[in-house]
């Protein structure tokens, strides 16, 4: 049976660590120059409506990897939603292709996407949600504290498609979870309740960053204004004045903890260039973590 990944909570907490066993093999793999093609001549169709250097990149370069091709569908190619509807495009596609990326604006659009589609679809983000992005991160965590035993994450910024993927996450592995963020800005309220169901999971709402990083092994912060709401930079710089990661803040953390941000980083707003390029941060092997996560996500999804 076709199977989508649209939120981290599509797949059981098993299935979230078995991703994460596949994607570090895969990722051994190809340090050793190993080949690996699980999905020899497959192909990726990927429709963007936001533009990402990262997503384009690591899924085209991820498919290629794996002995399959991927299609960038750029806005003008398709129109969705507009030109044409989503239900007629992933029938369409099925056709041609054996699974579907999308990085959209509206989750809805995805989830119809994936209604229609005979083939399965991975979000590649959208303005609920950025699934690829939190299990790259966690996957992440993983390799650099060994076990996520015991673990307190703080997200400090915007409730938006990372904190609620976040608390997607949360769902799935036990954590302490941290959100810091200013009055009017904070997460969907309904994703808040459903993770804070799981008995293993707490997530916590913060006014005061500084009071929420105690204790914490991971910082995380992104930018303060997302695509689409460039004509509310100004309100919102004022709105998250002291929610800079700075290293004020890192020290107010545990000895050694990690600070992530998914990029891309307005330096000098939501991190300090110092954090950013100091020896607490990973955000370059978060990076590339998204490349080895995808691949095993394709790879669950779409291996005959």
């Amino acid at each position: 049976m076709k199977r989508d990944f649209l939120a981290i909570t599509d797949f059981s907490a098993g299935e979230v660590r078995e991703t994460f066993d596949l994607a570090m093999d895969l990722k051994n793999k190809l340090r050793r120059g190993e080949p690996h093609h699980l999905l020899e001549g497959q192909t990726l169709a990927m429709i963007f409506q936001k533009p990402s250097a990262r997503t384009r990149v690591s899924f085209e370069v991820g498919m290629y990897q794996l002995g399959g091709h991927a299609l960038y569908l750029s806005p003008a190619d398709i129109g969705l939603g507009k030109r044409e509807t989503a239900a007629d495009v992933a029938r369409v596609f099925s056709r041609y292709c054996d699974g579907i990326m999308a990085r959209l604006f509206g989750h809805d659009l995805i989830e119809k996407l994936a209604a229609f589609s005979a083939v399965p679809v991975i979000n590649g983000l959208t303005d609920l949600l950025h699934p690829c992005q939190v299990m790259g991160d966690m996957l992440t965590i993983l390799e650099h504290r060994r076990n996520l035993d015991d673990l307190q994450v703080t997200y400090v910024g915007d409730g938006n498609n990372m904190a609620h993927s976040w608390m997607n996450m949360a769902s799935r592995i036990p954590m302490h979870l941290h959100i810091a963020c200013p009055e009017g800005y904070d997460p969907n309220k309904k994703l808040v309740q459903a993770a804070n169901k799981s008995s293993f999971s707490t997530v916590k709402i913060f006014r005061d960053p500084m009071e929420a990083v105690k204790g914490s092994d991971v910082i995380y912060t992104d930018v303060w204004a997302s695509m689409g709401q460039e004509k509310e930079a100004k309100i919102r710089k004022k709105a998250f004045r002291g929610y800079q990661v700075d290293q004020a803040m890192v020290n107010q953390a545990r000895s050694g903890v990690l600070v992530m941000h998914c990029l891309p980083a307005h330096r000098g707003e939501e991190i300090a260039e110092e954090v950013l390029e100091g020896p607490n941060a990973i955000v370059f092997d978060e990076a590339e973590n998204r490349l080895h996560i995808q691949k095993a996500i394709m790879v669950k999804l779409m291996q005959r």
